[in-house]
């Protein structure tokens, strides 16, 4: 059953009583009619309201829900702004915003009755009405702005021809922070009492969706700074990791400051003394600011210090370039405008960054330089000490010969004894040169595909001997097919015997050592086992170490220099192939090395 509206109703009773009405003097019974009638029209009045009220809380409620969908600043004003003329039935619609200062407002958004934005020329409204509601944070409802003694004065109401005019405050939790503003331009009474009420009630709903819109936007503002501002960093890291080169580093930290800060100018200063000097490094040319106060009471106090630029001054901030408590050096920005906050805040976390990396290159820098300097002593030592070495063994050799005389069999055991300790130091010398030579990039290979069965049993020849003094058994175990490997030979058999001489010292009489030889994927794997002493847990993260003996008694009852396996491995890693071992204590070792099958692999 279709429920009948109450005001419908009455408004056909109205109508059709008053139809009853003749123009002829009232009959008797007519009074009756007309104080019915004057009582349906007064609760017809009542019913009106109560109804205009009714949609009027409807419509508040719908635009509440609407507020509450987006977070996006700008759909928010958009949304308030069309809600707003949708209500109050307004030719156009404003929505203005206090500036962060707070004296001075902006609008934000200029709406018309079609939910369209308005142009520029368009947008011109009562600076009057809207800044006397900013000041008395309550609306103002004007039915006819051209009469009404408040504004009929003002240009803007008289060159535009406003009318019907309605403002309200935006308050978010206390705060006034703009107004929404309605007009119409052709119609007076637009607006009523009701309508101001309605709007009020929606500019505080507009205002707390305002204020969540605007402090999330700050945070996602905030956000996407902060991750830009690590993106930058990380980019930063990246270029400064690519190499330890210091001036290059320089460079880069002189180009990404100034970059960042857009400044005009820049420059990094650099000291070994621990203070700005007379001495230091400056890049990249003469700094104006060298005598500045600023410069040494940021090196003091070892923060950032600024100078605010005026007129006729230019902005200028200082970092200071620290690693530890050290003062390694200084930043110099200088350009036209202030410097904010968050600039320098985020120009600190760059410069910090930068100082590590700056010291980093200080320290590999100070490295090479005592690896070059290590490199010259020891190729300088080395081949002093062959020349003397090269007297006394061919001398040693005249004296066995019996070149000026027979010898005894002590004086025999003498010479023998000074024939091996040139040796020892002949490969000492040896190993000494390899090393240097790896280490400068100066050892000369020549590479070939060569057969590794070939060296193996030269090398095993030559130490033949040692195995049978102390009847050791070897093993070797080589597959007819073994692909050749890309090596430089003398370098192979150098390898192959460090390896076969280590696992001859270290492992007992009687005992047993195995060479076996494996195809690998694109390499050749060759692995010395032996049933020896094995290596201690402790001394395994060691044994590549230069110089490096075990404390074991049975290591140190063997001559060497700790130089052996060292050489071996870096001998191999130059050749393109890799070297590592496994042991357990008292139960054997296996050392074993690749080397590539091909010329293409172990140029990669």
């Amino acid at each position: 059953m279709m429920k009948i509206n109450p005001v419908q109703a009455k408004l056909d009773a109205l109508k059709s009583l008053l139809r009853n009405l003749k123009p002829q003097q009232v009959p008797e019974g007519a009074q009756m009619d007309l104080r019915t009638a004057s009582r349906y029209l007064n609760e017809l009045a009542q019913d009106l309201e109560a109804s205009q009220d009714q949609l009027r809380l409807a419509a508040l409620y719908r635009v509440s829900q609407i507020l509450g969908t987006s977070l996006d600043l700008d759909e928010v004003i958009t949304q308030v702004m069309d809600a707003v003329i949708a209500l109050t039935g307004a030719e156009r619609g404003f929505l203005v915003l206090l500036e962060s200062g707070g004296g001075e407002w902006r609008v934000h958004a200029a709406r018309n009755f079609n939910q369209e934005s308005l142009q520029s020329q368009e947008t011109i409204i009562s600076r009057t009405v809207v800044q006397t509601v900013l000041d008395q944070g309550r609306g103002v409802l004007s039915n006819d702005a051209q009469t009404d003694p408040r504004f009929s004065e003002r240009e803007s109401v008289v060159i535009h021809a406003l009318r019907s005019i309605m403002c309200a405050p935006l308050l978010a939790r206390g705060q006034l922070i703009g107004a929404i503003y309605v007009d119409n331009r052709a119609q007076a009474g637009l607006f009523s009492d009701g309508d101001l009420e309605m709007m009020n009630a929606l500019a505080i709903q507009a205002a707390i969706a305002i204020e969540n819109a605007r402090l999330y936007t700050r945070t996602d503002q905030a956000l996407a700074r902060r991750v830009a501002e690590l993106e930058t960093l990380a980019r930063l890291d990246k270029e400064l990791n690519a190499s330890l080169e210091l001036d290059r580093m320089i460079r880069i930290v002189h180009q990404w400051t100034l970059q960042q800060a857009k400044a005009d100018r820049g420059w990094v200063l650099r000291t070994d003394s621990g203070a700005l000097d007379s001495g230091m490094a400056v890049y990249p040319d003469e700094c104006p600011y060298l005598k500045e106060p600023l410069l040494y009471q940021a090196e003091q106090m070892g923060v950032p210090k600024g100078r605010t630029a005026g007129e006729g001054l230019r902005a200028l901030l200082l970092f200071p370039l620290k690693y530890g408590e050290a003062l390694i050096g200084m930043v110099v920005l200088e350009r036209t405008e202030s410097f904010e906050k968050s600039e320098e805040d985020f120009l600190e976390h760059l410069v910090s960054r930068a100082a590590v990396a700056i010291q980093n290159a200080r320290l590999y820098q100070a490295v090479q330089q005592a690896s070059e300097a290590k490199t010259s002593f020891i190729s300088v030592v080395t081949h002093e000490l062959r020349i003397p070495m090269t007297s006394i063994k061919g001398y040693a050799d005249l004296l066995r010969q019996g070149v000026v005389g027979a010898l005894n069999e002590q004086q025999l055991s003498f010479i023998d004894i000074i024939r091996n300790n040139v040796e020892r130091m002949s490969v000492l010398v040896t190993d000494l040169s390899d090393i240097s030579k790896v280490e400068s990039g100066r050892l000369k290979l020549s590479c070939a595909l060569i057969p590794l069965k070939v060296y193996l049993d030269e090398a095993v020849r030559v130490l033949r001997p040692k195995l049978e003094a102390k009847g050791q058994s070897l093993e070797i175990d080589l597959p007819s097919d073994l692909p050749q490997v890309f090596a430089d030979y003398n370098r192979l058999i150098q390898v192959l015997s460090n390896l076969i001489s280590n696992a001859n010292k270290y492992t007992p009489a009687e005992g047993e050592i195995r060479l076996v030889a494996r195809p690998e994927g694109d390499f050749v794997r060759v692995e010395v086992s032996d049933n020896g002493i094995g290596i201690p847990p402790q001394d395994q993260a060691k044994i590549f170490t230069q110089f490096f003996r075990s404390e074991h008694p049975s290591v140190r009852n063997e001559q060497g220099w700790g130089l052996g396996l060292s050489v071996a491995r870096r001998l191999v890693e130059v050749m393109d192939g890799t070297m590592g071992f496994y042991s357990h204590e008292g139960e054997g070792s296996t050392f074993w090395f690749t080397l590539p099958t091909s010329a293409q692999e172990a140029a990669q």
